[in-house]
């Protein structure tokens, strides 16, 4: 008689993650890191070091990244503590048909992301290396493309691996090109920063830093869920998020100080390191798309009741289609959408905290909690109208109020 054989799922997306399949505190400090990785990042470093001086940039880095790994801990702790992604907490917090909105944001947002950061790569390495024509930046959208969708495909052993391999090779050879730029310019940092236009106020600044990851902060748990323990995944994630934003930020602010770019590619380019400019370019993309891709795939997955891996394919397939189209026409689109994602975050971590039974298994009873969909939709409303303040943080503080009367409402 032959054994049956049982095909384990190794992403779990229909449940929590068990503790064989956990990782420990270097393998998720090296996943959280490479997350954090991301290329536009250094365009909001160009925007503070355009619009404040050195004092202003460190001030803004320091109070905006602290309030973005705070956020993002609490997801990763939450994550962590219950084995669950996004998409199963999220059936928790708004209810198994409610949880589609969250699942529908995540993706639609990454899935968008995606696409930009392939033509991030594809377009500039064209017109450096290939005459900038359409064939040329076509054929490496295709290719990074195809090869960001593999990772995203093979699910959480593809993105440590490729975590392992691209983290130190970005952060060490970014920050030898910082370095060599800062001591081969006209004066110190402190008086390049000096320049700046000064339009920018310190929160100002620290909104962009919020602003600049917060939505795909959201997507912690996807990644946290695989740490041993809640203090694992909180801490890796904390650190992570500070350590690898600040050093986006700085990567933007130096090239705009000292070559009037947006990103490290452009420093390693007018140092000479053109074929070292591209494998940190592309490295740095890619150790962030994989990770947009494998949300979009979970959250694609959820709504539509299919397996991940062919909810990733068509992601990528669409992310990769789109991406010089979306690179040219929908980043002002997806910052606006960044605000609608930490209203969700903060509902689901509050509704961790404030009913931590029910996170004992996956199963629901709840169809819809219509309080958590009217805390997400006022909150994104919010954050996108009201100019006071901080968008993401008013838009948290909306959705929770939301989300109290309900749970108050129930509990009466």
């Amino acid at each position: 008689m032959k054994k049956e054989q049982t095909t384990v799922d190794i992403d779990f997306a229909e449940a929590a993650v068990p503790q064989y399949a956990r990782r420990g505190i270097v393998t998720m400090f090296m996943i959280m890191l490479g997350f954090t990785f991301f290329s536009a990042s250094m365009w909001v470093g160009q925007e503070l070091a355009d619009g404040l001086d050195f004092g202003g940039f460190l001030v803004s880095l320091i109070i905006g990244g602290l309030i973005l790994s705070l956020y993002t801990g609490l997801l990763g702790y939450v994550g962590a503590e219950t084995g669950m992604s996004l998409d199963l907490l999220a059936r928790k917090a708004f209810g198994s048909k409610g949880s589609y909105l969250p699942s529908a944001m995540i993706s639609f947002t990454q899935i968008g992301w995606f696409g930009v950061g392939i033509a991030m790569f594809a377009i500039p390495v064209a017109n450096e290396l290939l005459g900038g024509s359409t064939a040329a930046e076509w054929a490496l959208v295709i290719i990074a493309g195809a090869c960001m969708t593999a990772s995203a495909y093979f699910g959480i052993k593809s993105l440590t691996l490729i975590s392992y391999i691209a983290v130190p090779l970005v952060a060490i050879l970014g920050t030898i090109a910082m370095v060599m730029a800062v001591s081969r310019g006209d004066g110190t940092i402190i008086d390049q920063f000096a320049k700046s236009s000064g339009t920018l106020t310190v929160i100002g600044g620290a909104g962009l830093v919020i602003g600049s990851f917060v939505s795909g902060g959201t997507a912690t748990p996807n990644f946290s869920r695989f740490a041993r323990n809640g203090r694992i995944g909180a801490i890796t994630t904390v650190i992570a998020f500070f350590i690898g934003n600040s050093l986006m930020f700085f990567f933007g602010a130096i090239s705009s100080v000292y070559v009037g770019g947006n990103d490290i590619f452009e420093v390693m380019i007018n140092l000479g390191l053109f074929y070292l400019a591209i494998l940190v370019l592309g490295l740095n993309i890619w150790t962030t798309n994989d990770n947009a891709l494998y949300s979009a795939g979970l959250g694609l997955a959820n709504i539509f009741g299919q397996k991940k891996k062919p909810m990733v394919l068509i992601s990528g397939i669409v992310g990769t289609a789109l991406a010089v189209w979306l690179y040219w026409n929908f980043c002002g689109w997806l910052n606006i959408l960044n605000c609608t994602l930490p209203p969700v975050g903060i509902i689901l971590v509050m509704s961790f905290f404030m009913d931590r039974e029910k996170y004992r298994d996956v199963e629901v009873t709840e169809t819809v909690n219509w309080y958590a969909v009217a805390g997400v939709i006022l909150g994104a409303v919010v954050a996108n109208v009201v100019s006071w303040g901080i968008a993401s943080i008013n838009g948290m503080i909306v959705a929770a109020v939301c989300y109290l009367i309900g749970h108050a409402r129930k509990n009466r």
